[in-house]
């Protein structure tokens, strides 16, 4: 899974840098929080990822200007499919305005000492 590392708003500079590493569940401009799904990744581990990392402005002109970005369209699930796409280390936390899948915990190094604890 793509994990948000903190919470902010998503760039659509941020999803075209790291649209190798997967594809997304939400689109440019939407409110995360870290340790919330973002994605499913192209590799079985989870990656946390800077999902709203924006673009360092200067006042100097670049020598080529800059890309369109072009974004796959977000996907989204249904509620039964959310349920059924969750892992065992995960939540599907339903509100009137949204529904989002999130780790059960939130923080990063929390989460990778409770992974190794039940591995021992």
């Amino acid at each position: 899974m793509l994990i948000a590392l903190e919470t902010g708003i998503t760039s659509a500079y941020a999803i075209d840098k790291l649209k190798d590493r997967g594809i997304f569940f939400v689109n440019p401009g939407e409110d995360v929080y870290a340790g919330q799904v973002i994605g499913e990744c192209t590799r079985p581990d989870d990656i946390v990822v800077n999902i709203a990392k924006t673009k360092k402005l200067t006042n100097m002109r670049a020598s080529s200007a800059d890309d369109k970005i072009i974004l796959a369209p977000a996907v989204k699930f249904s509620l039964e499919e959310s349920m059924e796409y969750i892992a065992d280390d995960e939540y599907l936390e339903v509100t009137p305005k949204s529904m989002r899948m999130r780790k059960i915990i939130l923080d990063e190094v929390k989460r990778k000492v409770s992974k190794k604890a039940a591995t021992l």
